[in-house]
């Protein structure tokens, strides 16, 4: 049985720690001691790379203290293979309002103008884009994203995006750059602060960083930490992610090159590095995950390995990852398109289709039950399906019915029938003309005579 296969069942199985006892040169099978650690700690490495689980589990290597040699071997063998821990690729997102200085920022750590910088709150990054660069010794994967957490953009935009964040940071994300701005804040940067910690998990949390922009607008002799004190929500969130913040300014800080000058970009730019170093350190070297990042990262290894099959040449590993990200993004883009579209055109005419089931829930709840029945087969969805819309539609039945509540249960449907008319759609576009037929198909069906 393989290192990494052995390693896999005790993470299945939940252990905390594995220990691989070295007995020596010339014992059991008497392979030679260098390519004992070369196997064991390939195998650990590979192990490693793949794991997703953000859930710690130390591998330890037994070394009688007596065995010299054996302990030079494996120090020598890991130099080899990991040289340094902090070198590992990371995948770094950032975060925050339109007009916030991500892509300013993103440069900035990436020492290259690679991210395009709009000048209005209005016009900022539209989509996600990710660009891998190495610095100062290690390779960085940055992910700009549109403003998620602008509270007057639309759900069916962020969902959008978020699902091209998810493909682009698959398995896992080794940190959160959440980027706010050094100003006084009104009341929506108060309702940005709030929405982040409403949708952000304790978890998730950890391996956040707050990094603030605009840092001019600092009174002279001021740090970032005395700005933070001044206002409580935003002490609680820097609180809730370990403490860490930094403080850039994308226009005046470029300038000063002095080494230790804390209003300089190039000298915050490490700190926020070593702050990543130190982060990922603590972690055991595991990133932030879940059962989402898990099963997308699932889907993209299936592609990739298609990709290897019935490619007519060799192609580079990051090349295959690429074609895969970018496929499965596209499926997932297209049944978000017809699910999203369902849902809000269901919302719509959901009430029209469910008025009458409401209306026999009021006047003969004897009938309910098998009015309900009927539901799933007269929106030509499995049963199973539309459980989740029947439990709505009883919810709403029990705790006094409303037009929201009926909505809510018609976009559930809607969406339903959005996702099985998107399947088989080519584009985005495509998807959302599928789905808008069938839901207005089916509402035109279900009308009364």
């Amino acid at each position: 049985m393989g290192i990494n296969s052995i390693l896999k069942s005790c993470d299945s199985r939940g252990f905390g720690s594995v220990a691989f006892p070295v007995l020596g040169p010339g014992r059991m099978l008497s392979f030679p001691i260098a390519v004992v650690a070369k196997v064991l700690l390939e195998g650990i490495n590979t192990f490693q790379q793949q794991r997703t689980s953000s859930r710690p589990l130390a591998v330890h290597i037994v070394i009688h203290p007596d065995d010299h040699v054996s302990s030079q071997v494996f120090r020598s063998a890991q130099k080899k293979i990991r040289p340094n821990q902090v070198q590992e690729s990371k995948r770094i997102v950032l975060l925050g309002k339109t007009g916030s200085g991500k892509s300013s920022l993103a440069n900035i750590i990436l020492g290259e103008n690679l991210f395009t910088v709009h000048h209005s709150s209005v016009s900022g990054t539209s989509t996600c884009q990710s660009e891998t660069r190495d610095i100062s010794d290690r390779k960085i994967t940055l992910v700009d994203t549109p403003g998620l957490f602008d509270t007057e953009r639309s759900e069916e935009d962020l969902n959008r995006e978020i699902m091209k964040c998810i493909t682009e940071c698959a398995p896992g994300i080794h940190g959160f750059l959440i980027v706010l701005r050094v100003e006084r804040f009104s009341e929506q940067e108060q309702a940005v602060i709030s929405r982040i910690c409403e949708y952000f998990s304790e978890d998730a949390l950890k391996h956040a960083v707050v990094v603030f922009t605009f840092g001019n607008e600092l009174p002279e002799g001021m740090k970032i930490e005395k700005f933070i004190r001044e206002n409580q929500k935003l002490s609680d969130l820097v609180n809730r992610c370990g403490g860490r913040c930094h403080v850039f300014d994308n226009k005046h800080w470029n300038n000063n090159t002095l080494q230790n000058d804390y209003r300089s970009n190039r000298f915050q730019r490490e700190e926020l590095l070593k702050t990543i170093d130190k982060l990922t350190v603590e972690r055991n070297g595991q990133c932030y995950t879940n059962d989402t990042l898990q099963a997308v990262e699932g889907e993209i290894q299936t592609v990739e390995e298609q990709i290897r099959q019935s490619s007519p040449e060799d192609l580079p590993p990051e090349e295959i990852r690429n074609q895969a990200r970018r496929q499965v993004a596209n499926r997932f883009l297209i049944e978000l398109a017809g699910v999203t579209t369902g849902i809000l055109l269901g919302a719509l005419f959901g009430v029209e289709v469910l008025v009458r089931a409401v209306a026999t829930v009021v006047t003969h709840p004897s009938q309910a039950i098998n009015l309900m029945k009927k539901v799933p087969a007269l929106m030509g969805a499995p049963a199973a399906a539309v459980a989740g819309g029947e439990a709505a539609l009883a919810v709403g039945v029990g705790a006094g019915v409303t037009a929201a509540a009926v909505a809510a249960t018609g976009g559930v449907l809607g969406g339903i029938i959005g996702h099985e008319a998107a399947q088989g759609a080519e584009t985005a576009q495509d998807a959302v003309e599928r789905a808008a037929k069938a839901v207005i198909g089916q509402r035109k069906s279900l009308r009364r005579p």
